[in-house]
């Protein structure tokens, strides 16, 4: 079963995807439950992980709102998507950060997802932007506008 297409056959999509968002959508889940993984693994190591444990749940909980809201298509709102977009690059990237800092092999791995997740919500969130400008609105958001 694929996410992609379930979107795709949805009645309110029919033939306006928005690749980007599918992708983001997708790896918004892996994310979520990498992260999850992760800091169970962390929690199982010797040394003090409370940190790492910590960012990797606010990751996963962030990742999943966001494929959660994302995934909607029903009179779809582009303002929440993009503000459930910018929300999960800012904990991907914390996240990421936090487990590049470990030797361990599932923070790595971590921090990994964390990376192509923040890269594909950019695209995603830059795509959304472009139609925003397309039906007339003025409206930009990004990823760490005040």
């Amino acid at each position: 079963m694929s996410i992609k297409e379930m979107i795709r056959e949805h009645p309110d999509v029919r033939g306006d995807e928005n690749e980007s968002l599918l992708e983001a959508v997708k790896h918004a889940m892996y994310c979520a439950a990498i992260c999850n993984s992760c800091a169970d693994a962390c929690a199982a190591e010797e040394m003090d992980m409370k940190r790492c444990i910590r960012l990797c749940l606010d990751c996963a909980d962030v990742c999943t709102m966001a494929y959660r809201v994302a995934s909607r298509r029903t009179d779809e709102n582009r303002q929440l998507i993009r503000s459930a977009l910018a929300v999960c690059i800012e904990a991907c990237q914390t996240c990421e950060e936090e487990c590049r800092s470990h030797d361990h092999a599932h923070c790595q791995r971590c921090a990994q997802m964390c990376r192509e997740t923040a890269d594909d919500c950019r695209k995603a969130l830059a795509a959304l932007n472009d139609e925003v400008h397309a039906d007339g609105e003025r409206s930009t958001f990004e990823h760490g506008a005040a």
